[in-house]
């Protein structure tokens, strides 16, 4: 993250970035999410993008990640949704930072949630609402993505609509499916 987007954040919040080896980028604290050094109920909001994927203990961490958060608090969390359902890779693989890869999440992320005392909804746009509700033409499959599991698994009851074709669009929300997050709130 940027110098820039860091001063904005302290500018509103009391903001600590963190870092599991402190080698991604420069960071605040170090954290392992499997048994994080912090108190009980000690943070409010908790934004994890592409991390839990990287997690071998995925349990541990929610767990963590729960007794951590105020009562009320609030997580939002996003993964690389690449099919219908959690699998490990097939083979190693690595992101930008070099970091090993032990989950591709599917939708079953959110029973995980869940069970781990949660309230969760997922946040998508109207064009992944409709695309996962069998509206409009299926695209292709890609390397990477199962589009066609995703649909297959989905769960249209635990999503939420958060922008419009318009406002995905001059977000640069496109293709869809690279925009999922889990809204969890500590019950």
């Amino acid at each position: 993250m940027g110098t820039d987007y860091r001063a904005m954040m302290h500018r509103h919040f009391r903001y600590q970035a963190s870092d599991y080896d402190l080698g991604a980028h420069r960071a605040d604290i170090q954290i392992d999410l499997q048994s994080m050094a912090l108190p009980d109920s000690s943070i409010d909001l908790l934004l994890t993008p592409h991390v839990l994927e990287h997690v071998p203990d995925t349990a541990a961490a929610l767990g963590e990640i729960h007794r951590a958060l105020s009562p009320g608090g609030r997580m939002y969390l996003q993964v690389p949704l690449l099919r219908g359902n959690t699998a490990k890779p097939s083979k190693p693989e690595y992101h930008a930072d070099n970091t090993l890869v032990h989950w591709n999440f599917g939708w079953d992320l959110t029973a995980m949630l869940r069970q781990a005392g949660f309230t969760t909804t997922v946040l998508v746009t109207a064009a992944f609402a409709r695309l996962l509700r069998g509206e409009g033409e299926m695209p292709l499959n890609t390397d990477v993505f199962d589009i066609v599991d995703m649909v297959r698994c989905a769960r249209p009851d635990d999503l939420t609509v958060v922008a419009d074709d318009a406002e995905a669009t001059a977000m640069g929300w496109l293709p869809p499916y690279h925009f999922v997050t889990w809204e969890c709130i500590r019950s």
